[in-house]
């Protein structure tokens, strides 16, 4: 990928949570309020201070991290699409997290 955000931004490619029914039942996604996972794919250096000081984010390239439903932007990358996210956005980082097996398309 050739895009490196700016200021305190990073990238993010969304991971699609597993839609399958719960005990038989399905359940719209407007229902749904959890928090959207994503995995960090560009981090910008960091976030310039009114000092002139570059203070560097807490979240690297390859964490997995959570967001809100309406966080970001999006952007469509070589037919893949991203969010680009202030890291005051990002809700934590998921310490331990495997690589996901579905990714949104």
């Amino acid at each position: 990928m050739n895009i490196r955000p700016l200021h305190d931004r990073i990238v993010v490619r969304p991971i699609k949570a597993n839609d399958g029914p719960v005990g038989g039942l399905f359940i719209p996604d407007s229902a749904k309020e959890k928090p959207h996972e994503g995995e960090v794919v560009a981090v910008s250096r960091g976030k310039r201070l009114e000092d002139g000081t570059l203070t560097p984010l807490d979240v690297a390239v390859g964490d997995h991290i959570l967001y809100g439903k309406y966080t970001g932007s999006e952007i469509k990358l070589a037919g893949e699409e991203y969010l680009i996210v202030r890291e005051d956005e990002v809700l934590g980082v998921l310490e331990g997290a495997e690589k996901p097996a579905t990714k949104v398309a």
